[in-house]
């Protein structure tokens, strides 16, 4: 009996301590604000601002910008695509508006030619002729259908490369695994025409992209990278890759971050076979979105660097991530990552998680935000930068 009571004791303990930890991990954030409720938390360098460019936006996730400054923005878990309208061009917009639901993890958006395309998990499809009719939206257009179907890493981040084509990547259906020679399209950067013909593997080796951009000198693709799971609270890192020519293989599943042979499919292949990383970044950070900064409102030392919406680890012992970083560039080189704006993590508990990042024809940094359901505008003055 006195046993019983020992274990049953013990196994009490482990169940308050589990209670306590999840209990750190969800408190509602307090002292950062009132009516403008985290906002006072985010940490950013003298002279920037932050404010909510929209709020209401369910699981706002990746984001584009037509030419007539119309911000179409994809969720995932919600199955939604919004517009997001600034009729004043302030730095506040209007209205948002829904204009599709029911969809398929609708996480990637790309605009061309007066189209909204969208990827879902196993299809493109696109809206013509979308700004016309966004409260009554037309029936899509299959762009193309022949994506694998499975969900695990099956959202996508598409966008439109210099030479005019749709790139589109397919992760990893796993942790880690190898999909190579049962289907050569996993772990893929793909690209295709916008009329979907002429579909082929551009980048391999990539477990799960869900951010790239083009550097606006040299037009080459830079992307970001999420390490595997389950090898450690540090290790592998996140990673920020450039592919320059298509046909480079980055590693997955054989090695992790340039230098981290695989414990099981390292084994077969080595490390020296495959390209590095550019940048390695944190550990379970959750690299998603990322853009070159191409404005001319931030300070110089700003532009055509690299901002990376970091979501955050989500089974990490201390949380790292939930942040905007910023990777600065010299000679086209990266030589240094660093936090640029923080606070959405406080202490165990996150009340924001960034998405993507966008540069707007003003120069202010928009960052999505799904877990707040919300699109953050920052920006740069002078002025705030000599009273702080």
């Amino acid at each position: 009996m006195k046993g019983t009571k020992i274990i049953l004791g013990f196994f009490a303990v482990i169940v308050l301590i589990f209670v306590a930890y999840a209990a750190m991990r969800t408190v509602p954030i307090s002292g950062c604000g009132e009516d403008e409720i985290g906002l006072a938390c985010i940490k950013l360098p003298p002279g920037f601002s932050i404010d909510y460019y929209t709020k209401n936006v369910e699981g706002a996730r990746s984001m584009t910008l037509s030419p007539n400054g119309t911000l179409f923005v994809g969720s995932r878990d919600a199955g939604k695509v919004y517009a997001v309208l600034n009729r004043n061009n302030d730095s506040k917009a209007d209205e948002v508006i829904v204009i599709a639901e029911g969809l398929d993890m609708p996480n990637g958006v790309a605009f061309r030619n007066g189209s909204l395309y969208v990827a879902e998990v196993s299809r493109v499809i696109r809206y013509d002729n979308i700004e016309s009719r966004m409260k009554d939206s037309p029936e899509p257009v299959v762009v193309n259908d022949s994506f694998p179907s499975d969900r695990a890493h099956g959202w996508k981040y598409i966008k439109f490369g210099p030479d005019g084509k749709l790139y589109v990547p397919v992760g990893m259906p796993c942790n880690i695994c190898n999909k190579e020679g049962e289907d050569e399209r996993y772990g893929t950067i793909m690209r295709m025409e916008p009329d979907g013909s002429q579909l082929e593997i551009f980048a391999r080796g990539i477990r799960n992209t869900v951010g790239f951009d083009w550097n606006p000198k040299t037009k080459e693709l830079w992307f970001t990278d999420n390490g595997r799971d389950w090898l450690g609270d540090d290790a592998p890192p996140d990673e920020l890759n450039r592919a320059p020519l298509k046909g480079m293989h980055f590693g997955f599943p054989y090695c992790h971050g340039g230098d981290i042979p695989d414990p099981e499919f390292g084994k077969v292949r080595n490390c020296s076979e495959f390209t590095p990383p550019e940048m390695k970044l944190g550990p379970h950070v959750a690299a998603l979105g990322m853009t070159f900064y191409t404005g001319t409102t931030f300070p110089e030392e700003y532009r055509n660097q690299i901002f990376i919406a970091e979501h955050g680890s989500w089974n990490r012992k201390v949380p790292i991530g939930y942040r905007v970083s910023l990777v600065r560039l010299e000679n086209g080189k990266p030589v240094s990552y660093e936090p640029f704006a923080e606070g959405w993590l406080q202490g165990l508990a996150a009340w924001g998680r960034p998405v993507d990042v966008l540069v707007m024809p003003d120069g202010a940094l928009l960052v999505s935000d799904d877990k707040n359901n919300a699109i953050y505008r920052i920006s740069y003055s002078l002025s705030n930068s000599r009273i702080q």
